[in-house]
């Protein structure tokens, strides 16, 4: 999967943040604004960029050629 390091609207960083995202999301012991405002993500382009993202390896996988 193909993480956007930077938020494509301000340029600030969010692809380290998206494995926490993801780890607190699994826990489910806080809920996601609680887990982006942990994380620094104040700004709803830099949210989107972590919401938004799809992971398309799952889906894609079986039609690849071996």
């Amino acid at each position: 999967m193909i993480i956007p390091v930077r938020c494509l609207t301000c340029g600030f960083i969010v692809a380290d943040k998206y494995k926490p995202f993801l780890d607190g999301i699994e826990k489910g012991e806080k809920s996601a604004k609680e887990l982006l405002d942990d994380l620094g993500l104040y700004k709803v382009c830099c949210r989107r960029m972590i919401i938004a993202q799809v992971d398309l390896v799952d889906i894609i996988l079986p039609y690849s050629k071996d």
